[in-house]
């Protein structure tokens, strides 16, 4: 029935090979960007048939095994894959927003050189996020999880010949091994500890049934969760290795949304979802989870507020929403984390495109002019919405759904979230107050990017105001679809509270994904406990807090302009430290970059240059020596050679005689 599951990742595996290898020749841009888009779209078309089926089918969870990998011993590694509801909702997540951004970047990407490596990169990029998700074991998942890390860093140092752009795609590849790691020595030891007790797997269903063999809170596994959490904190960019992300923006647009919405970000979440018995085994891992997520997204968002690129706004934004999503796993609610990440998929998605149809306007209005200034600054933008309207509705609803308005996607995961992290029995009422302090701030600095952008006077340079087009519909299509999802699409994850209130609507998201959840919470007794008045009144705090941050917004950005000079005249120093993003990056830099930099010119000097150098220096000068020694003895004449063997023959004779 699910046999042919292998061919969701198979499709753009195939683009990714006639691209890459064809792409040179090919060159027309309409052929490449279509072939790359019909393959990621061919998934979405086998998701989407066996999402359907999965639903009908009483027996949610499905094995298929493709072929053999490798045999250690009493260990069979197979390469399979593992259709669940959490791997269905991830494959259709994937490939529809996947194939959306190929649209969207046949438009956008008109005229780049490289054109085909780009639509490769994407292809390949989706392939192994496929591959990540539908893994039916650590291995294959670990292949995938390398696979994303691989093509960010193509994707990011995509315009390679800028220093920035490619010092990003390092950096982004360099951090993420820090948390690969992690995920290493957290498989590792987890394949040792069940081996000790008699089971040698790697198998997703095989640990989550043997996982009782450990023993519950301990020392083992606090420790395992912990290596893989540390990996988590790589992928999805949380405190410490998030400083990764907010540089993928170097990356054209369209990378940055694959990233940020459907892939690379979200493997950290999915990963702490699919293990979740074994992470539920460990509430100090879990506590240390719901800390680092909500210090994440306050962190990044107190960065958010002081940005003026208009992507470097989403990207911190993105590092915040990750932060929900962690706080959701953190304090058990599995269902939560995961509708958050579709609802944030959707209008972080838009948004990120949005901005690029912004670019893409700024950079035609002022190419047109003859002109060069930076098109991604919102200070030298203003009035938009009457020359990109679609853009700008299309980029407004997104932007009141990570907002928090009802009845945008955004309010339902979201304000989720917050309930479980003050009402769970992991729960606590300071990780409430951070995640609500992240959601009036994310309101905020969301406002005023859509206020200096959108709103206001136009502050493009004069010589370019009449020539900002509107995208064309290969951009705005994606964008009108992702706003759609973004407005309706939290309707599948009505809570319960509401839900019975409206006439015993079901949460579909929570219904769909409990054959994968349910056992757990009921298991270590989590869940959420509060009466249905204190419910509804924490979510009339969250739109209160929405309304609030919106509202300042509008105060400093359209009713006051002048305000936000004299606020910040009179705290400067704390406005630079902001704009600065912390000077997270100058620490780093002060404390690991720059030593590991001297440590290594150190070991050149010392143990390269004159070790490994001086050895083989050495021995070529010994030969050297040798050579002009023995080269008087190659006279050329025949009586000097006859006088050396006569002279030979007789110390020969000497010798035998004496002996």
């Amino acid at each position: 029935m699910y046999d042919n599951l292998w061919l969701i990742p198979l499709f753009p595996f195939i683009g990714f090979l006639i691209n890459g290898l064809l792409g040179k020749k090919i060159k027309n841009e309409k052929v490449i960007g279509s072939i790359a888009t019909l393959a990621i779209f061919s998934s979405f078309l086998v998701s989407c048939n066996y999402f359907f089926k999965l639903l009908d089918d009483p027996e949610k969870v499905h094995e298929v095994i493709i072929c053999s990998w490798m045999t250690v011993g009493t260990l069979q590694v197979d390469w399979g894959f593992l259709l669940d509801p959490l791997s269905a909702l991830m494959i259709m997540n994937v490939t529809g927003l996947a194939t959306l951004i190929h649209l969207y970047s046949i438009g956008y990407m008109h005229g780049e050189e490289g054109y085909y490596r780009f639509f490769s990169y994407l292809n390949l990029f989706s392939f192994a996020m496929l591959m990540l998700v539908l893994g039916n074991n650590a291995l294959v998942m670990f292949v995938g999880w390398e696979g994303v890390g691989l093509c960010s860093y193509l994707l990011i140092g995509y315009y390679f010949e800028k220093k920035s752009a490619s010092d990003a795609g390092k950096k982004a590849f360099v951090v993420n091994r820090v948390g690969d790691f992690g995920f290493l020595l957290g498989l590792f030891t987890l394949f040792w500890s069940l081996g000790n007790e008699g089971v040698w797997t790697v198998r997703f269903t095989e640990i989550s049934a043997n996982a009782h063999l450990l023993e519950n809170g301990g020392i083992v596994v606090t420790v395992i969760t912990l290596c893989f959490f540390l990996g988590a904190t790589g992928k999805s960019a949380q405190i410490p290795l998030y400083t990764w992300l907010p540089d993928a923006m170097e990356g054209p647009t369209p990378v940055s949304a694959l990233i940020h919405a459907a892939t690379m970000v979200t493997a950290g979440v999915y990963m702490i979802a699919r293990m979740n018995g074994l992470f539920a085994m460990s509430p100090d891992t879990m506590m240390v989870i719901a800390i680092v997520g909500a210090s994440t997204a306050l962190f990044a968002a107190t960065i958010g507020l002081a940005q003026n690129d208009i992507k470097r706004v989403l990207a911190y934004s993105t590092v915040s929403q990750l932060g929900y999503m962690f706080l959701a796993m953190g304090v058990g609610a599995f269902g939560a984390g995961i509708f958050h990440l579709l609802t944030h998929a959707f209008f972080k998605a838009c948004l990120f495109l949005g901005s690029g149809s912004v670019i893409h306007g700024m950079h035609h209005a002022y190419h047109h002019a003859h002109l060069d200034d930076d098109a991604q600054d919102m200070r030298n933008m203003g009035g938009l919405r009457k020359k990109m309207p679609i853009t700008f509705i299309t980029f407004l609803l997104s932007t009141l759904a990570i907002s928090g308005i009802p009845f945008f996607s955004g309010f339902f995961s979201k304000d989720e979230i917050l309930w479980w992290s003050f009402a769970s029995t992991r729960g606590h009422w300071a990780l409430w107050l951070m995640g609500a302090l992240a959601a009036l701030m994310t309101a905020f600095y969301m406002f005023r990017l859509v206020f200096m952008t959108f709103f206001g006077e136009q502050k493009t340079d004069a010589r370019a105001k009449d020539h900002i087009p509107e995208s064309p519909l290969v951009i705005t299509l994606p964008l009108m679809i992702l706003a759609a999802l973004a407005t309706f699409g939290g309707l599948m994850g009505i809570p319960h509270v509401l839900g019975n209130l409206l006439g015993h609507v079901p949460n579909m998201i929570d219904n769909f994904l409990a054959p994968v959840f349910e056992h757990t919470q009921h298991l270590h007794e989590i869940h959420a406990h509060g009466s249905a008045a204190t419910e509804f009144t924490f979510m009339g705090i969250s739109v209160g807090i929405a309304v609030v941050g919106i509202g300042t917004a509008w105060l400093l950005y359209c009713k006051n302009q002048e305000l936000p000079g004299k606020i910040v005249a009179k705290f400067p120093g704390l406005h630079r430290a902001i704009y600065n993003k912390w000077y997270i990056d100058e620490f780093y830099d002060a404390l690991i970059i720059n030593p590991t930099k001297k440590l290594g010119t150190v070991l050149w000097l010392f143990f390269d240059v004159r070790i490994v150098d001086g050895l083989v220096n050495g021995l070529g000068w010994i030969v050297r020596a040798s050579g002009r020694a023995l080269r008087y003895t190659q006279t050329g004449y025949t009586h000097n050679y006859a006088m050396s063997m006569v002279v030979g023959v007789v110390v020969i004779i000497a010798v035998c005689v004496f002996n």
